[in-house]
């Protein structure tokens, strides 16, 4: 069964682009994470021209933010004020990245910046994740306690324009939570991504946020830059393809539930493997395909009159 992608311009299998939702989604239900910096790939990969996969993609990120936000806002699990300074940054980067979005695909270069972003950001993230994660398996099987750093305080708390975040019993600088909002709304514009798979343990290391915290107030804040950045794409670029969007967000919402209940079956290090080992084998399937020989190297692009 055919439907035709207005947007894309091109016919997909229902049932296949239903797949791709729901795969991501298991991820999502079972890592916690948006999934955008995997459906982005995996739309590329089924042909969905890449300035479209990065703006469609960030529809489904809105839908399985606002179900796993909803559910910390019910445990009181956000950060309220935070997630406002975080979002501040997100709209200030979204216009950056969506203005810098329409300019690199005016020059063509749009499709080889998105494919090098997450070769970049997949490879170093997948690898590190990858690290610690071994580490922690090893630390496991022998037995010896996981280490924990023992400074409560870093750089980021000596400096100007303090806020007061009850919800977090913190005291410290608005300028690193409005620069992590800045680059949340720039990946999410340029590459369809959430940035929670950065931003989580951000928040948890450099903020020193509690962990019970972090994942409701991250998912508040992301609702709304991918929203805002998915209705500037759709006004500035129309990239965004609606029909896609929705077969997207249907298999998507199947996929969580499956992958929530499978996610309690593993234990946290296995879980981090599983997904360190998926991230660099996409960041070498894009790697691959960025050297490697089209089978057709020219291809006829129809431009309308103006």
């Amino acid at each position: 069964m055919q439907v035709y992608l207005p947007i894309a311009e091109l016919s997909i299998n229902v049932f296949w682009l239903l797949g791709i939702g729901a795969a991501v989604g298991i991820l999502s239900g079972m890592f916690g994470i948006g999934g955008g910096f995997l459906l982005t790939p995996l739309l590329i990969f089924t042909g969905i021209p890449p300035a479209v996969a990065v703006s469609t993609g960030a529809n489904q990120i809105v839908a399985s933010s606002v179900a796993g936000a909803l559910a910390h806002w019910r445990r009181r699990a956000i950060d309220v004020r935070m997630a406002l300074v975080m979002l501040a940054g997100g709209v200030v980067g979204s216009l950056i990245g969506v203005f810098l979005f329409r300019y690199l695909r005016a020059l063509g270069l749009i499709d080889l910046v998105i494919s090098l972003s997450y070769v970049f950001l997949l490879g170093s993230v997948g690898a590190l994740m990858l690290y610690e994660s071994g580490r922690a398996i090893l630390r496991a099987r022998k037995g010896t306690p996981p280490v924990h750093s023992r400074g409560h305080h870093s750089w980021v708390h000596g400096l100007p324009i303090k806020m007061r975040f009850k919800q977090s019993r913190l005291y410290v600088s608005a300028i690193p939570p409005f620069m992590l909002g800045v680059l949340v709304g720039l990946l999410a514009s340029i590459m369809g991504v959430g940035g929670g798979f950065f931003l989580i343990p951000a928040m948890i290391y450099l903020l020193r946020i509690p962990t019970s915290i972090v994942i409701g107030t991250s998912l508040f804040q992301i609702i709304f830059v991918m929203s805002f950045t998915t209705i500037l794409q759709s006004l500035t670029n129309q990239t965004v393809d609606i029909v896609l969007a929705f077969f997207l967000i249907v298999g998507g919402v199947v996929g969580a539930q499956i992958g929530a209940a499978a996610g309690q079956r593993l234990k946290g290090e296995e879980l981090r493997a599983i997904l360190a080992v998926i991230v660099v084998g996409v960041a070498l399937r894009l790697g691959v395909e960025l050297v490697v020989a089209p089978k057709e190297i020219y291809s006829i692009e129809f431009q309308k009159a103006k």
